[in-house]
């Protein structure tokens, strides 16, 4: 048998591939030539010039650049860039992202980028193409309506339902007669010509009495009151603020349709059947297939077909009645299943798409369609700045004076009314569909849209201003509690399986120190990851290996989580305001991952950062500067007000072996750890004098003077040549400073092919 070599097998390829192509190329060639002798007597026109071929070369990219999806797709690449930019911006500064987001669709539209850049805006936005543009962004409100009803909790509205519906539905009434008779002075100013004033009347008041469950649900976690009962009650109430406000938009959009209350009866009555059916038929329907198939491996597409059918059927329901298709989205996400795996399965699957690429349309349709440069007179500014007194006496103070009655704290109940307050997207869908049917006109558009920006601005502060008024004397005696003169560990830990070695570094540190050391396990996650209802189910999940960690060590601890915009921020936040004395923390990724030393360090990421590595073949960034550790644990360092550890983690186990080589003369912190881990652990130290540092340092002569006596079977002091070959193979962690660290990669990099489990000390005096 005939076998082609290596190299003849390549060569074979080449000819045969070129022999391919080019052969075939030929014979098209050769029918082209031919068929171009067919044109004679058909009146085929041919460009001769280099000009004219220039010319409808331009002629055709003029044309590709006017097509409507040509248009479409331009301006959704505009609209996400600068809808997360602003988004990003808010967030800095401590603001919901979705008030940059609405600020966007502001900036983009004619009250900015309309005004001062008319022409580049008439070719972004032309009137044309407006109409593609909002069916794109009523698709996103479908499917973020639909995540909104599956993030409802309908357990915890049952078991708080007597709190919270009184405080909801004051929350609601007392605004919404606000609203009315707001309306009712307005009316003849600012009411569109032909509009009745019952279904104006109506628009004002429901604007005025809704509440964004979303954004309230994303800041009572950012604050952590979520686990409180105020956190409780709060959640629960926005809850049932949103069940109610639908049911009363839905009724309000039946009224303004059929001209007049008794008309919109038939409407009302249709709707009553389409929950009962949603509810008693449809339910249990979808409830039976979720548990049949629980998980995303058996979450075949036929099934994800029904539930996402579901979705558009309810939506195609509900417009047909005349109660808005938003409302049969989330009438839709509130039958789900109530499985919590089953759900949040959903909510990834939908909610990408909804918030990334659609919901930005939406903010952005929404600014197009407000001009505040239509408010130029300083009485209709006066007239906005009553709509916003009306809103926020109207749901800040309905709210709080609610909560109060049902036997809140003054504190408690002020909290509430500002959340309650909090309007965000969800008052500008009841404003777009209130414009939609002609409700409201542009005027008051505008003015109803900056009401909801300044609502939603001034949650945040007026949280803020509560807890500095109410701040009790309880609050001083705890803070001065926790300074207690304590030895403090806080382990910071993303994997769990990280956490369980951090936690038994914190325990071989204070094993035998009893109530004179505490440790505290941190769980810190972004806050876009997650949804209000599966909260809790998240950090059980989250703890328990360390939890368990923590009984077979027999070692108490105390956890902490939270959600964050800012997780590294937040690290360095809680250390240096907790004065803890140690933060340990993982090491992250690193600029040598698919590296030879980051397969040495145990990484197995195959791509090397690549504007890390421009940065060092640039010359702009030393190779092993602060090396291994990544962007995020050099700012957590140089932030931290206190010492921190990061643990090269290689499986550690144990702690019974020990090995710290002194590159440093500054490495005495490293003798006085080996202290802490000789008097709670027992462990067996060796020390290495790289360069003699210690032979020239009393320091470190006399805290190893100091262990001799107490302990002198446990520290060895060696020469680095009588160290035997295999023996970091045998120790079970490498005690280094930073500096030494570093020292260590740039001399001693034979020692990492074996290194161990290795902590780096960056100790702060």
């Amino acid at each position: 048998m005939f076998f082609i070599s290596g190299p003849m097998k390549k060569y074979k390829n080449i000819i045969f591939y070129v022999g391919t192509i080019g052969g075939f190329s030929a014979i098209m060639y050769w029918i082209v030539v031919l068929g171009s002798k067919l044109e004679q007597g058909r009146n085929v026109v041919v460009s001769e010039t280099a000009q004219s071929h220039w010319d409808n070369f331009i002629t055709t990219v003029t044309h590709n650049i006017a097509h409507p999806l040509a248009i479409l797709l331009a301006q959704i690449i505009t609209i996400i860039f600068v809808a997360r930019f602003f988004g990003w911006i808010f967030k800095k500064i401590g603001q919901p992202a979705v008030i940059g987001e609405i600020i966007a669709g502001i900036f983009l539209g004619p009250s900015l980028i309309g005004m001062y850049f008319p022409q580049f805006s008439n070719a972004l936005f032309p009137v044309q193409s407006l109409g593609n543009l909002q069916f794109l962004s009523q698709v996103g409100l479908i499917l973020f309506m639909f995540v909104i009803g599956m993030e409802l909790d309908l357990k915890v509205l049952k078991r708080k339902a007597q709190e919270a519906v009184v405080i909801s539905h004051a929350s609601i009434i007392f605004p919404f007669a606000l609203g009315i008779v707001l309306a009712y002075f307005i009316y003849q100013s600012f009411a569109p010509e032909g509009v009745q004033f019952l279904s104006f009347g109506l628009f004002i008041g429901i604007a005025m009495s809704i509440t964004a469950f979303p954004v309230l649900a994303r800041i009572v976690q950012e604050r952590e009151l979520h686990k409180t009962h105020l956190g409780t009650i709060v959640i629960t109430c926005a809850a049932a603020d949103d069940i109610t406000a639908w049911s009363l938009l839905a009724a309000v959009i039946a009224v303004v349709k059929a001209g007049s209350f008794m008309s919109a009866l038939f409407i009302i009555a249709l709707a009553a059947i389409y929950v009962y059916l949603m509810i008693k038929v449809v339910k249990p329907f979808l409830k039976r297939v979720g548990d049949l198939h629980p998980t995303s491996d058996n979450l075949s597409k036929p099934i994800v077909a029904i539930f996402f059918l579901t979705l558009i059927i309810s939506s195609y329901a509900t417009e047909l009645i005349g109660i808005h298709a938003l409302f049969g989205a989330f009438m839709a996400g509130a039958i789900m299943p109530e499985n919590t795996r089953f759900r949040s399965i959903f909510i990834e699957k939908v909610e990408d798409v909804a918030v990334v690429l659609l919901m930005p349309l939406f903010f952005v349709f929404t600014g197009l369609r407000t001009e505040i440069g239509l408010l130029n007179d300083p009485y209709l500014w006066k007239i906005t700045g009553l709509i916003i007194l009306v809103a926020v006496v109207g749901k800040f103070i309905g709210s709080a004076l609610a909560s109060k009655f049902v036997g809140q704290t003054w504190k408690d109940s002020l909290t509430i009314g500002a959340l309650m307050n909090t309007r965000g997207l969800m008052e500008l869908v009841v404003l777009n569909i209130g414009y939609d049917l002609g409700v409201l006109t542009p005027e008051i558009f505008a003015m109803m849209v900056i009401m909801a920006l300044v609502t939603t601005f001034m949650t945040g502060p007026l949280m803020n201003f509560i807890n500095w008024a109410f701040k009790s004397k309880s609050d001083e005696v705890y803070q001065e509690i926790s300074e207690v003169s304590k030895y403090k560990i806080l382990l910071s830990f993303g994997n769990p399986e990280r956490g369980k070695s951090l936690l038994r570094l914190a325990n071989s540190l204070t094993k035998n120190m009893k109530e004179n050391a505490t440790i505290t396990a941190m769980h810190l996650t972004s806050n876009n990851k997650l949804h209000q209802f599966n909260t809790p189910e998240y950090e059980a999940e989250s703890f328990a290996p360390i939890i368990q960690e923590s009984v077979h060590l027999n070692q108490k601890f105390t956890t902490l989580y939270k959600e964050t915009n800012d997780i590294d921020a937040d690290i360095v936040e809680v250390a240096n305001k907790g004065k803890y004395d140690l933060l340990l923390i993982g090491v992250g990724q690193s600029i040598y991952e698919g590296s030879l030393l980051g397969k040495i360090l145990g990484f197995t990421t195959k791509m090397i950062n690549p504007e890390k590595l421009i940065n060092q073949v640039t010359g702009k960034e030393n190779l092993f500067e602060n090396s291994p550790f990544d962007d995020r644990t050099r700012n957590i360092i140089s932030k931290s007000e206190i010492s921190v550890g990061i643990l090269i983690d290689k499986g550690f186990l144990n702690i019974d072996q020990v090995f710290i080589p002194v590159f440093c003369e500054n490495d005495s912190s490293l003798i006085q750890f080996a202290q802490k881990l000789i008097k709670n652990s027992g462990s067996q130290i060796t020390i290495t004098d790289i360069a003699g540092h210690i032979k020239a340092n009393s320091e470190m002569k006399e805290l190893i003077r100091a262990i001799e006596q107490f302990a002198p079977n446990h520290i060895n002091l060696v020469n680095e040549r009588m160290l035997e070959k295999d023996f970091l193979q045998k120790v079970d962690l490498m005690l280094v400073s930073a500096e030494s660290w570093k020292k260590l990669i740039e001399t001693k990099s034979v020692w990492l092919t074996d290194m161990p489990s290795t902590l780096v000390l960056s100790e702060k005096k």
